[in-house]
Order: C-alpha cells, then sequence, then structure tokens
C-alpha cells in the first residue's frame, strides 16, 4: 500500500508552460459522454454498486456513434469488469467503439500492468486511465507518465474523501486531495475526479471536493459524478475543470449534449 506524505510539487519550465497554457484557455471546458461495459453491455452503476446496475443499450457501438453524431469530441469508456478483475475484459467493446467512432477515446478500468496500458493504446485508445495502480503502484504510474506523458490520466475515485480501489468495491487509507498532489509530484499531468457518493444519483457534482483539487500548480481534473443539470456543468467550467464527464444525465435525458455544448460556448 502506498503511503503518502506531505509532497512537495516541483515544476520545470516545460510544465509551467502548459499548466499557465491550460488556465489561459480553461473558459473551453470539454463534455464527455460515458459508456460503462459490463458483459459487453452499456450500463450504469448507482454508486458504484455492481448490484445496482441499469442495462441502457445491448449496442455500445451504437450508444457511442449517437453521442458523436450529437456533439461529442470525445468518449469516456469504463470496462467495469476489468476494473472488478483487475484485468481488461471487454476489449473487444472497446476495439469495436474506437473503430467505429472518428474521435479520440479514453479508456478505464483494469489497466493495472504496463502491457495493458501499451495494449489498450494499441487497440487506438487515445488516453488511457489508471485507478488501483496509483494506489498500489506509485513506481509504476511514475515510469508510465514518463513513457507516455499525455496519454496518461489518473481517476482518483473517492467515498467520504478517501480514495476506493479495485472497481470500488475497496477503501484505501489514502486521501482523494493526498492522493492528486502525489500523482502530479511523479508526472501525471491529469486526474478525474469521481466522488462515488454523487455517481449515478442524478444529484450534483461534490464541488467543494472539485474546488480543492483544481489549483493552477496541479494536475488538470476532469469532473465526474453527479452532473444532473447544465448549471452544474456551468458550475464546473467556472471552478476551472476541464471536462466533464456526463453519464446518466444522459442516459435518462435530463442533459441532452447538443443544448449542454451550447450552453458552454455562450459562457466565457
Amino acid at each position: 500500500m502506498l503511503a503518502i506524505g506531505p509532497i512537495r510539487i516541483s515544476t520545470s519550465p516545460s510544465r509551467s508552460d502548459v499548466i499557465g497554457s491550460r488556465w489561459c484557455i480553461f473558459f473551453f471546458m470539454e463534455l464527455i459522454p460515458a459508456i460503462d461495459l459490463q458483459d459487453g453491455r452499456c450500463v450504469r452503476l448507482y454508486q458504484g454498486d455492481f448490484a445496482q446496475s441499469t442495462v441502457y443499450s445491448d449496442d455500445p457501438v451504437a450508444t457511442a456513434r449517437r453521442w458523436v453524431e450529437q456533439g461529442a469530441t470525445r468518449l469516456h469508456v469504463v470496462d467495469l469488469d476489468g476494473a472488478r478483475s483487475g484485468r481488461p475484459t471487454n476489449t473487444d467493446a472497446v476495439l469495436a467503439i474506437v473503430r467505429a467512432v472518428g474521435v479520440p477515446v479514453q479508456l478505464g478500468g483494469g489497466l493495472r500492468r504496463e502491457e495493458d496500458v501499451a495494449a489498450a493504446l494499441a487497440l487506438g485508445v487515445e488516453r488511457v486511465i489508471l485507478g488501483t495502480a496509483a494506489v498500489e503502484q506509485a513506481e509504476l504510474v511514475a515510469r508510465l507518465a514518463a513513457r507516455f506523458g499525455e496519454q496518461l490520466a489518473v481517476g482518483v475515485d473517492a467515498r467520504n474523501g478517501q480514495v476506493a480501489t479495485a472497481g470500488w468495491t475497496e477503501t484505501a487509507d489514502v486521501r482523494a486531495v493526498d492522493l492528486v498532489r502525489h500523482m502530479a509530484a511523479v508526472g501525471v499531468r491529469r486526474v478525474i475526479y469521481t466522488d462515488i457518493s454523487r455517481d449515478g444519483t442524478l444529484t450534483e457534482p461534490n464541488f467543494a471536493a472539485l474546488a480543492e483539487l483544481v489549483r493552477p500548480e496541479g494536475p488538470a481534473v476532469i469532473a465526474s459524478g453527479g452532473i444532473a443539470a447544465v448549471e452544474h456543468l456551468l458550475r464546473l467550467k467556472s471552478l476551472g475543470a476541464e471536462a466533464a464527464i456526463i453519464g446518466k444525465a444522459l442516459y435518462t435525458g435530463a442533459i441532452t449534449l447538443p443544448a449542454a455544448l451550447a450552453a458552454l460556448s455562450q459562457t466565457p
């Protein structure tokens, strides 16, 4: 288990340039539809509970095409079975999605070995997301960050402020804010923060936690969990989130992608 103490984050000129550029253009916030795969189907979980799974489509490729047709510029794909087992599982579905759409795909779930990360990128995935490995294998994450750079992100999934791992089935003795700082220190440039208690609930994001994580000297932050209204997206944008992942709100119709994109484009 990774023990995280006080960490001093140093910045190189190139890193400062990247951060400076990001904050100069932070008014653009990307919306990323989520496609969660379980047994090859498109599902949504309630608060990360595998026993509370709703199937929205038996055809993830059709779902992916629908979001792209509505304006999505990136897709967020999660291999739920892989997240729980520790090994990529829905590889065929992931490959089919990548081949079917003309936008970048980011993939998480079960990527805990360097060879699995490399294999995912070889499929055509544009960005890979590590979760459990960030807590249990910090040296691996540092090595992958150096090797893959912008193609690597870390998923920081939290329950009551503590990091959850193994497909959200276990809780580590690590605070989410400390993990984000440590990931920045080892070279990770982007984190995806999910408050598990909000995920799939259509309540609202954990704005307080996100405000604590978004810092000019830190990694870019993608918000996930609890988004239920366009107003939530506008607030996330004002906090400085680089992007927001939307799942259940899209599948239930609480938010329509064209309307959300239009609202964000009209807000400085």
